[in-house]
């Protein structure tokens, strides 16, 4: 039982239930003393109603008197408990639950909220609990669009963690901001020597991948490297036959593919190859090897999206915000033995 297209409201509730908006708040608020008596079934009926609907998934919970709990959720589209100190969204998890505890608030994990049969976490579904919280942190390498869509027309305060293009309106968020670290990279790459060069990845399915991705074709395009796009699955066999002398690659876990196919092959990174990483760690891995590339940064993003969500509660708005990355020096980025002979035309200028 739900309104389709915008929040529901304590009107539609007391319709659904056959009584006054009055007598609903009264029951929210537990309201009924000798001034105000509401009849055992009356009250009873509306509670089933908040039930059903979601509109307060627990009934019993008092609201502030500046009429928020002071409960943020933490929406995750990936299991991320219990995260590891080496796990990919360890550092977020930190990040948040640090300012959280700063500004005063508790955080709920929405867990209920599971996949099944293959297919992804949804944040609305009949179990879902989302207005129990004041607002929403989201987090996940990518965020279904008709959730946020429907997050903005139920004006459910939230921001999501990582970039995210408009959704019927738009997003707030707070980012990495890749394109111009992923340039300085190019650069960098450029200047001690390299001509030929390839991005190892998809390059899209996500706005932190187009965003790499874009990142890398400008410096390209700016420093008349010559650029190649190569799926993961055939790198090697494909960068040694075009002659491409540095790689840089969208996910950690291709690095250390590459790196390892490269040595059982006898080849020396960064000597005969430098492997650049666009990417983090996203699960352990037994490899003894400091990747040149880039360092996102997690946990401030983790901390700058409640500070956001905060700014939101209190006077609206929709902020969006990028954090630059570092860059990380790492030991895989060296000049090529050889100088590479660039011929035609870049397919990514």
């Amino acid at each position: 039982m739900t309104v389709p297209g915008r929040r529901l409201t304590q009107q539609d509730i007391a319709k659904m239930a056959g009584v006054s908006q009055t007598t609903v708040s009264l029951v929210l608020n537990k309201r009924g003393d000798a001034e105000v008596r509401i009849a055992p079934e009356t009250r009873e009926r509306v509670l089933r109603v908040i039930r059903e609907t979601g509109y307060v998934a627990d009934p019993v919970a008092r609201r502030l008197a500046d009429g928020r709990n002071r409960i943020l959720g933490v929406f995750t589209y990936e299991a991320v408990f219990p995260a590891e100190s080496v796990d990919f969204y360890h550092p977020f998890m930190v990040g948040i639950e640090e300012c959280a505890e700063e500004i005063g608030c508790d955080l709920l994990l929405f867990t209920s909220a599971r996949a099944a049969s293959g297919v992804r976490r949804r944040i609305f579904n009949e179990e879902s609990r989302v207005r129990l919280a004041d607002g929403c942190v989201l987090l996940g390498r990518s965020v279904d669009r008709d959730d946020l869509a429907r997050l903005l027309s139920e004006e459910i305060p939230f921001v999501s963690v990582g970039r995210r293009d408009d959704a019927g309106g738009p997003v707030s968020y707070v980012g990495a901001d890749y394109p111009p670290a992923v340039r300085a990279l190019v650069e960098r790459a450029v200047a001690l020597g390299h001509r030929r060069l390839a991005y190892v990845g998809a390059g899209e399915g996500g706005e932190s991948r187009a965003d790499r991705l874009r990142g890398f074709r400008e410096g390209v395009a700016a420093t008349g490297a010559y650029g190649l796009r190569l799926p993961a699955a055939e790198a090697l066999t494909t960068l040694r036959a075009a002659g491409v002398t540095a790689v840089f690659v969208e996910e950690y876990a291709d690095c250390v593919a590459i790196a390892r196919a490269a040595k059982d092959r006898g080849l020396e990174v960064p000597g005969d190859l430098s492997i650049l990483t666009l990417g983090a760690l996203t699960r352990p891995v037994q490899i003894d090897i400091d990747f040149t590339g880039l360092r996102i940064p997690r946990r401030e993003m983790g901390r700058r999206a409640v500070e956001l969500l905060a700014e939101v509660l209190e006077s609206g708005g929709t902020p969006q915000e990028l954090l630059p990355c570092e860059l990380a020096a790492g030991a895989t980025l060296a000049p090529p033995r050889a100088e590479p002979q660039v011929t035609g035309e870049s397919p990514l200028a």
